[in-house]
């Protein structure tokens, strides 16, 4: 059994990032740390902020990587070095353009798909199985050299709504894997679509014990 398992979100530091599709990972981080009350503190050997808190019994570490986006594994892999974890410890959150808003897709590994944070990791670890929980942002009308303003640019209200439900999903997938298995988890979060119900941290199956 592993002596901890990293629950990491990808995004960009910076309030001009805040309420954007590519910063969902961040968000669904931030449900995390309110369903177990674990705040995040910054810390400069990992470029990231993290905090240690327990899903269930076992103990988790949460990150937030603080390089940006496309350098996000120089984070993840100082981490796992330090703490002598292996890349089957680490749960990586992040947004999806390939995936309809609000969609969840949760795989066991696989290859980064496009998505430069995820890029970042695997070449850092030389590895990718690495458990992942990709959160739909969709792309709209955009074609590919339109992504960048897309992923980048601030929700709708509307939107906002929506894809806060789904960063709360994410969290509660994460919380699942811990818990049980990322098959359990599979079974549940990849075929279930986005409801309007109330999705408040308390529903996170009380994760901290």
């Amino acid at each position: 059994m592993s002596k901890m398992k990293v629950i990491a979100g990808l995004g960009n530091p910076g309030n001009e990032y805040v309420q954007t599709p590519h910063n969902a990972g961040f968000d669904a981080i931030d449900f995390l740390c309110n369903a177990t009350g674990c705040s995040l503190s910054k810390e400069k050997r990992f470029k990231a902020e993290v905090g240690k808190t327990t899903i269930g019994t076992e103990a988790v570490l949460l990150v937030k990587p603080q390089t940006y986006m496309n350098l996000s594994g120089e984070a993840l892999s100082a981490i796992l070095n330090y703490y002598k974890l292996k890349t089957t410890d680490l749960i990586v959150l992040c947004d999806d353009v390939n995936l309809p808003p609000a969609r969840l897709r949760l795989r066991a590994e696989g290859s980064h798909g496009g998505h430069n944070g995820l890029r970042s990791i695997i070449e850092q670890l030389g590895a990718a199985n690495f458990t992942r929980v990709r959160i739909g942002v969709g792309r709209g009308e955009h074609q590919e050299g339109e992504l960048i303003g897309h992923v980048l640019g601030k929700y709708s209200k509307e939107r906002a709504e929506l894809m806060a439900e789904a960063c709360q999903r994410a969290a509660k997938a994460a919380a699942k894997i811990v818990e049980t298995d990322i098959v359990t988890a599979m079974n549940e979060f990849n075929a279930a679509p986005v409801q309007k119900q109330d999705l408040e941290a308390k529903e996170i199956s009380k994760i901290k014990e």
